[in-house]
């Protein structure tokens, strides 16, 4: 058993106004600053609910950015602002996994945002630090990282309106952790602490433990390749689980951590980061992983630039992607690690201190990859056929993290 180093710890979430509370669809802003009174109260809450208002028009392909302060609603073609959701405190995004909706990670817990209609809906899963959002086999799984809590709906039934029927589990005890639901119906789910996080466990359909793997320090993180072998990081390499059993695949270093990974199922090989410093206050490196989850190997390949963990990502046909500080989109060959493409997409980066804090993002969607550079507050899109940027646009805010809907109308 190994003791979670510092490194590894769960970040903690910070509000701009913590506590405060929040409607459906708006966020009010309180304000410590007198002589408005009430008149000025219920006209600042009347110009919101009017600039939050959802647009007649659907949006195509949304596309949705996070901003100190609320959400820009995008169109997926265009890049164009169509609406903006005020909504304080920092917030994540992630694809709900249909064509509509968004999962919003906020100070209070997951919210579903209907991206096309620019509002949120009534569907929202409460708890202290909601974590990741995985989406495998046409379900999504929810991780509560404060309750230890895991919710696992059909994102098709988001529609409707209503909360969908859901799988649910809590976790031994709250950890920052995370959950995916298999196409057999056995979900795998991490092990761990606020102290110490060590491996992962498999339940059935019934929620009965059928394994239970504990020689992973440090888990985090998840990612399935094709052939639905799905990987957790670990401080030092990966733990596999496929066809019932758990493989642990071994860094090359005594620390060797991966902790964010990305999978396609055109691939049997996953992209993962790669650290080998555990005392450093941020380590920036320049070395990707390329994990084979047929042969049970790991590859590392050196870039000659470091990334940040919102960098990784996939394309069509299982190529990995890496954005570099260098400003370059590095199109990696997983099978044989060998760069094959290097595409200019935004200016030379630094990776900053503070993980909340923005750069340049990485999200991909079917053939176009989506580059967010919050120094200029600009936002475009590449052609990952062609290896050619198709759009540029310059946004009202500087943006911080990016994601949308994963499949279009």
């Amino acid at each position: 058993m190994h003791t979670l180093r510092s490194i590894s710890r769960p970040p903690r979430r910070r509000s701009a106004l913590a506590g405060t509370a929040l409607t459906l669809a708006v966020a009010t802003v309180l304000t410590a600053c007198g002589g408005g009174g009430a008149d000025s109260a219920r006209q600042s809450s009347a110009d919101t609910r009017a600039k939050n208002a959802p647009s007649a028009t659907p949006v195509t392909d949304p596309l949705v950015a996070t901003f100190d302060g609320g959400l820009h609603i995008l169109d997926g073609d265009t890049l164009e602002v169509a609406s903006t959701i005020e909504l304080p405190g920092f917030n994540r995004v992630n694809p709900a996994g249909d064509a509509d909706h968004v999962i919003v990670s906020t100070d209070t817990g997951f919210r579903v945002l209907d991206a096309t209609a620019q509002t949120f809906t009534g569907i929202t899963y409460p708890g202290a630090e909601p974590g990741h959002v995985v989406r495998h086999a046409g379900r999504t799984a929810l991780f509560t990282d404060g309750t230890g809590e895991v919710a696992v709906f059909d994102p098709a039934d988001l529609g409707a309106g209503e909360r969908p029927e859901s799988r649910t589990y809590t976790s031994a005890a709250p950890h920052h952790g995370v959950a995916v639901e298999l196409s057999n119906g056995e979900l795998l789910s991490t092990l761990g602490t606020e102290e110490e996080r060590t491996g992962a466990l498999v339940l059935d359909r019934d929620n009965r433990e059928i394994a239970r793997a504990e020689n992973c320090p440090g888990v985090h993180g998840e990612a399935a390749a094709r052939g639905e072998a799905v990987a957790v990081g670990c401080e030092d390499g990966v733990l596999l689980y496929r066809d019932g059993e758990f493989t642990k695949v071994d860094a090359p270093d005594a620390y060797g951590r991966i902790g964010n990974q990305s999978g396609s199922d055109e691939s049997p090989v996953l992209l993962g980061d790669y650290k080998t410093d555990p005392d450093a206050e941020l380590e920036r490196p320049t070395r990707i992983s390329l994990i084979d989850t047929e042969k049970a190997t790991l590859r590392l390949v050196d870039l000659g630039t470091s990334y940040s963990f919102r960098s990784l990502g996939r394309g069509p046909h299982g190529e990995a992607l890496v954005l570099g500080t260098d400003g370059a989109l590095h199109v990696i060959d997983p099978e044989s690690g060998d760069v094959t493409q290097r595409i200019p997409v935004v200016g030379e980066w630094e990776e900053p201190l503070d993980w909340q804090e923005a750069r340049p993002t990485l999200f991909v969607r079917g053939h176009t990859a989506y580059v967010s550079e919050p120094g200029k507050s600009a936002l475009h899109a590449v052609d990952l056929d062609t290896g050619r940027k198709t759009t540029s646009v310059t946004l009202p805010d500087r943006t911080n993290e990016l994601s949308g809907v994963v499949s279009g109308h």
